[in-house]
């Protein structure tokens, strides 16, 4: 009787020698300079997530839909309040990693909306 711990390691070690061998080929033909696009599959994957552009009506809009002042919204992009004040004003326009982020807060609004409730705390003024 072959106990399940043995299956498991024979299992594992066929999955292993296949990987190693495979590599092997692989090393093989590149040796020998075959072509290898047309001996292997393989797979170029691209992501198509150019940012969008945002004036200033849009920036408000990204802002509107978390129902966040500026300075809350400067604070959960990782950005100034001056530069939220800049893109609403159109005297500067988001950097692409912020308009990628606000491309994402679109895409599903109610996500993000729960996510800036989760980072929110209660703090008492100091009088």
């Amino acid at each position: 009787m072959v106990s399940r711990r043995r299956a498991g390691n024979s299992l594992k070690r066929d999955i292993g020698q296949e990987i190693i061998d495979g590599l092997g080929t692989f090393a093989q033909a590149l040796k020998k300079g075959d072509d290898i696009t047309a001996r292997f599959t393989c797979r170029k994957v691209v992501l198509d997530i150019a940012p969008s552009d945002y004036p200033p009506k849009r920036v408000r809009r990204v802002r509107a839909a978390l129902g966040l002042s500026q300075r809350l919204f400067a604070q959960f992009l990782g950005v100034s309040v001056a530069s939220v004040q800049a893109w609403e004003q159109g005297v500067k326009v988001p950097a692409k990693m912020a308009c990628r982020f606000m491309d994402e807060i679109l895409r599903d609004p109610a996500q993000w909306q729960k996510r800036v409730r989760e980072c929110m705390t209660a703090r008492t003024a100091a009088v």
